[in-house]
């Protein structure tokens, strides 16, 4: 893989920013600028949290224009410059699984598929770590031509993200008419091996909230796990109201017109999806209402046909048991999705800092991890809650 180190990031547009900086002047009141030494190890907080779940941005880039998310003319992007390159995610993500504890990786963006190095990145990562679970999140266009060489390189599995099988919802959303392209996706990484293949959906209030039952009877129609996310003041546009979103609560209850939901007895185990054995829904049996603990006898209903996931950030959130680290594309560490802080590590790695610093460095970032929300406090509905400047895209999922 050829790389050329040495290079200052630049935005399109800006100044060079040196790196020389990798942590705020001024941390939260009363919390130390360094991590203490006798905190625990690996990246722990000041909560008793500690990451092991790794998400890495790929790029900032998309092909696809998703009005939960982007702006319709797009956004403005990293200069090529900027983005870590292929060498550099390699040695990020060793530190944090050899000197930090991670055990999971996720790769994100924008889409990763737009990455031409994409498949020598994932085989370098498999050659580096023959165990670590390696997944990708994409938005599925181009996976039908990718997907066999992702999981050649070591790829393990796969979530791509459906809101809609019907052509006209799914361009409205999207902004492109790629629909075929994204189930011609889903199809070859499930023929290539890369599952349990997950498909996220984000429900918009009047667009294609009335489709959820018909989407999770065509998931487990094909044994695919589908997870529902509530959406998130992550979209460019900063039009996001939680009077228009679509709640957990929600979106159990119209699953309910199909389906009996009932807890999955797996643990959670820090997952940020809360998941749910889908029974059918007795035409006769007269069962309403649609709470997890309100299915009664559901053996009535006949067998488990799958899971289904709902991932609740606003209303149900989980944030006490978050184990996620974020690298955005350009090497910044980001401890939660919602800080307003970024700390770089790319910048102090193209100066010649070792791994040891590196990692010190990282350590110190997740120190400051806020309780929830961005916040020292849960509440996305709060008056102090402020929307990150970066869209969900800049950031990586």
């Amino acid at each position: 893989m050829s790389v050329q180190l040495g290079i200052p990031q630049l935005r399109e547009g800006g100044a060079p920013d040196s790196g020389s900086q990798p942590l705020p002047a001024a941390p939260p009141a009363g919390v130390p600028a360094r991590r203490p030494t006798d905190a625990p190890a690996g990246l722990a907080d000041r909560y008793g949290r500690r990451a092991t779940d790794m998400r890495l941005s790929l790029t900032d880039k998309c092909n696809l224009r998703c009005t939960y998310c982007m702006p319709a003319e797009g956004l403005e992007w990293l200069a090529k410059q900027a983005v870590m390159t292929g060498e550099e995610i390699v040695r990020i993500v060793g530190i944090g699984v050899n000197l930090l504890g991670v055990r999971e990786l996720r790769l994100t963006g924008g889409e990763p598929l737009v990455r031409a190095d994409l498949v020598d990145i994932i085989g370098a990562l498999r050659q580096a770590h023959p165990e670590l679970p390696i997944s990708m999140t994409t938005n599925g266009v181009g996976l039908d031509r990718k997907a066999a060489a992702l999981k050649a390189a070591g790829l393990t599995r796969i979530n791509v993200s459906l809101d809609s099988l019907h052509e006209e919802t799914f361009a409205k959303l999207t902004r492109r008419p790629f629909l075929d392209r994204v189930l011609a996706g889903v199809d070859a990484a499930w023929a290539a091996g890369l599952g349990p293949v997950k498909l996220n959906a984000v429900l918009m209030r009047g667009i294609n909230d009335t489709e959820s039952p018909s989407l999770l009877a065509w998931a487990l129609e094909r044994g695919y796990e589908l997870r529902f996310i509530e959406q998130m003041p992550l979209d460019a546009d900063h039009g996001w109201t939680r009077r228009n979103m679509i709640t957990a609560a929600e979106i159990r209850e119209l699953l309910s017109e199909e389906f009996v939901l009932s807890p999955d007895p797996r643990a959670r185990d820090g997952a940020p999806a809360e998941r749910f054995e889908v029974r059918r829904r007795a035409a006769s049996s007269g069962v309403s209402g649609g709470s997890a603990d309100s299915t009664g006898a559901a053996d009535s209903h006949g067998p488990v046909l799958g899971t289904v996931g709902i991932i609740a950030s606003v209303t149900e959130p989980f944030c006490s048991d978050c184990r996620r680290t974020r690298i955005t594309a350009e090497g910044k560490i980001m401890s939660c999705l919602f800080s307003r802080e970024e700390f770089d590590l790319l910048g102090l790695l193209r100066q010649g800092a070792s791994d040891e610093h590196l990692a010190e460095r990282w350590q110190d970032a997740m120190w400051l991890k806020p309780k929830a929300h961005g916040m020292d406090h849960v509440g996305l509905d709060a008056p102090d809650f402020v929307q990150p400047d970066r869209s969900m895209s800049a950031i990586g999922g």
